[in-house]
């Protein structure tokens, strides 16, 4: 059973998403991390949704427009039907600018009769922490609370304001639309407006495709998926979210829910790894800027997230008022993981900066900030790399001595190096290629299990995770490396349950998972492919995709025994490690 059979819209401003049956089921404005102005995703009764209620004798398909992400639902009947088309406008005006604004707009094609259908408009603003009054005006049907935080709604149609806002059967007659704001418009909405939305809009998404590289496997997948990381981008500043949601949660019933409408530094910079590869070197040049603004000062220490606007503070809160997805609760807003310290950040930048100066050598503004930023890691690194963290997988408890942070702290200096040799800047590399050693040295000291077989998680632990298979992908070891071909085997056997890896299966801060964290599968499906088990590693490729949803879509975890998407969607990393395992398994022989 797979329940999240959403599609998301968006503009790299917000987004929503729309179920299979067509209705907005989530949708924060005017941005990302906004208040929600519709979450029956987090409460079916108090949340807010805005559905076509048809009889039953309507069928009802979903699709994306091909090479776009805007989204078609086709309600079809023996008699009538009809199309919606979803999406939030995007497109470059005249001066270069892009247009992003925060609506939403709903267009209604007839394709068949005079199709009969009921609007259920029911807005809930602020996280539907009070009430939100519904008022028709001349012009539009405004959505209003005022208890807890002011907020207002517009909604502009070519239907009856009365017949909309009171739920009356309306027969379509002719194509019609809606558009949901969260400003005011100056100049009203018309079909003919709408109408150049559209095929502007169209014909953005259908350029962006257009300057993707094509595969020979798997691209439909691949294009699916660029796309979305694409969605999950915030254009404002060049943040990147690690998904559209807060609080999914990873396990029905249980408490692992997390707000994910935020930028870490780890998640953002692999999307980027990745996007850069496919040839879009806007959203990359942007993240990099990002970064870049948020350190200032040489000795500031790179926080593991930020929000989309730059903010260094994500004060964690409960909404108590919500049921949660599935009566999952807490509802959380904010993320106290911001006060982490995680030492696997500094490695992952700095590779992105590096993969970056080698792309546009001659073609980066900000070489100077990313040379300053970078010795400014280098130092960092030099300073703690022998102190434990909380890993990527955020234990809220003790600090360990994490394989993985250790690694990415040999990464950040063997990219330092890499960068210093690429402007001829010598005066470190000793002092750096004598700190590169000793980072080695020290993990294939400590973090080898003789009994295992393997690297293990941490220092001194016979528990195996599913993170230590990035050895390779990072450059520490080689596929061919003996040691590395027994960990690969030692965490299949170890960590895999009916196809799907945990991350781990040592008990954390709330006991065993249930659920398989989707990435980890894609590094082990990568992993079999670079060790030359590339047939094996098609199989479960192609089986773990069937469980994505009917668009292609994915979200964080999968459910081990039903094999029901879960946590947070989509979920930026899936889309990552989905391309990048596709890419490697297409170039396979």
């Amino acid at each position: 059973m797979n329940n999240l059979n959403y599609g998301i819209i968006g503009n790299c401003r917000t987004a929503a998403l729309v179920s299979e049956t067509g209705s907005l089921d989530w949708c924060c404005l005017p941005e990302f991390d906004s208040a929600s102005v519709f979450a029956k995703l987090l409460d079916d009764k108090k949340g807010g949704h805005f559905a076509f209620n048809v009889g039953g004798s309507y069928t009802v398909t979903q699709t994306y427009v091909e090479d776009t992400c805007i989204l078609k639902t086709e309600f079809t009947s023996e008699e009538a039907s009809f199309e919606v088309y979803d999406f939030l406008p995007r497109y470059k005006k005249n001066d270069k600018t892009y247009h992003a604004p925060p609506e939403v707009i709903r267009y209604l094609k007839v394709t068949k009769g005079e199709p009969k259908l009921k609007v259920d408009y029911s807005p809930k603003l602020e996280y539907a922490l009070g009430n939100t009054e519904i008022y028709i005006k001349k012009d539009f049907i405004v959505a209003l609370t005022e208890e807890d935080e002011f907020d207002t709604l517009f909604l502009y149609t070519s239907l009856s304001k009365e017949a909309v806002a009171n739920s009356e059967e309306i027969k379509l007659t002719e194509d019609a639309f809606f558009l949901m704001s969260y400003n005011e418009k100056i100049e009203l909405p018309s079909m003919d407006s709408i109408n150049l939305d559209y095929e502007n809009t169209l014909a953005y998404w259908i350029n962006w495709t257009d300057n993707t590289p094509r595969f020979e496997n798997y691209n439909n997948l691949i294009l699916r998926s660029a796309m979305t990381l694409k969605l999950l981008s915030y254009d404002k500043t060049g943040a990147i979210l690690a998904a559209a949601t807060t609080s999914l949660p990873e396990t029905i019933g249980e408490v692992r829910n997390w707000d994910y409408r935020f930028c870490w530094v780890r998640d953002a910079s692999m999307v980027v790894r990745v996007i850069s590869q496919l040839g879009h070197t806007r959203m990359t040049k942007r993240y990099l800027q990002f970064i870049i603004d948020l350190i200032p000062d040489k000795n500031e220490k790179l926080q593991i997230m930020y929000g989309i606007n730059k903010e260094k503070e994500l004060t964690e809160k409960i909404l108590t008022h919500l049921s949660g997805y599935k009566d999952s609760k807490p509802v959380r807003t904010g993320n106290a993981a911001y006060a982490q310290k995680q030492n696997d950040i500094y490695g992952i930048l700095v590779d992105v900066i590096h993969q970056e100066l080698v792309k546009f050598k001659n073609d980066t503004d900000n070489k100077e900030e990313l040379w300053t930023i970078t010795k400014g890691i280098a130092w960092v690194v030099g300073k703690h790399w022998q102190e434990p963290d909380k890993g990527i997988w955020e234990f809220r408890t003790e600090d360990r001595h994490f394989t993985f942070s250790k690694v990415l702290c040999w990464v950040a200096i063997n990219r330092a190096i890499k960068i210093s040799e690429l402007f001829n800047k010598t005066s470190k590399l000793e002092r750096w290629k004598t700190l590169e050693q000793a980072i080695k040295n020290d993990i294939l000291e400590n973090a080898w299990n003789e009994e295992m077989q393997a690297f293990t998680q941490s220092y001194g632990s016979k528990d195996l995770d599913a993170s230590v298979l990035l050895m390779e992908s990072y450059g520490f070891i080689d596929a061919k490396d003996p040691k590395y071909i027994s960990t690969v085997k030692a965490i299949g056997k170890d960590l895999t349950n009916d196809g799907l890896l945990y991350r781990y299966k040592n008990e954390d801060d709330f006991g065993l998972p249930s659920s398989s964290f989707t990435i980890c599968t894609f590094w082990y499906i990568n992993s079999l492919n670079k060790i030359g088990e590339v047939e094996e590693a098609r199989r479960q490729f192609e089986r773990l995709i069937g469980f994505s949803n009917h668009l292609g879509l994915m979200s964080e975890d999968i459910d081990f025994e039903t094999k029901r998407l879960l946590g947070n969607f989509p979920q930026a990393y899936s889309h990552l490690a989905l391309i990048e395992t596709a890419i490697n398994l297409s170039k396979a022989n």
